[in-house]
């Protein structure tokens, strides 16, 4: 009997509590890119974004990853907890203003705030290793290959 009972509450709690993460489809991504203003901002296309955000989580929103000196960083672009968000354990510059929790939902705004904020700094998209490494000076047109959308990537344009 109360195993039975476990099991129902146990049952009754995964349906109350549902989650609210979400690995996005690169298409569907970048269309939230491009709604969201990012392609052309700063200079990055939304193939920028999008080969970072690949490189970085696999689209995944509640992808969190530890590193070696104790921050952490979080959700689909990886912002840091030591310089971007305040996970309540590294010491913070929060310059997002935001709880690093918030990071981690399918609702991607906030993120995408941020992400701005990073990409205005005076790394730019340098900021993220994995942009530097796989996307920076790489053709990138196969990022938005099959997505039946309207934006445009300057082709001239070689980041270095």
């Amino acid at each position: 009997m109360q195993a039975w009972v476990t099991m129902v509450v146990t049952l009754a709690t995964l349906t109350v509590a549902p989650v609210d993460a979400k690995i996005y489809e690169r298409c569907e991504l970048a269309m939230k890119l491009e709604k969201a203003g990012l392609n052309g901002f700063k200079g990055y296309s939304i193939e920028d974004w999008l080969c970072m955000a690949h490189y970085e989580s696999g689209f995944d929103t509640s992808f969190v990853d530890h590193n070696p000196d104790g921050s952490s960083e979080y959700g689909i672009f990886q912002l840091n907890s030591a310089w971007w968000c305040n996970n309540g354990v590294t010491p913070t510059q929060n310059l997002c203003h935001m709880e690093c929790r918030d990071l981690l939902n399918r609702h991607i705004l906030d993120d995408i705030l941020c992400a701005r904020q990073v990409a205005s700094s005076k790394n730019g998209m340098t900021a993220w290793d994995s942009w530097t490494r796989h996307c920076s000076g790489h053709y990138l047109s196969e990022w938005l290959k099959g997505c039946n959308m309207h934006a445009k990537s300057d082709s001239k344009k070689i980041n270095s």
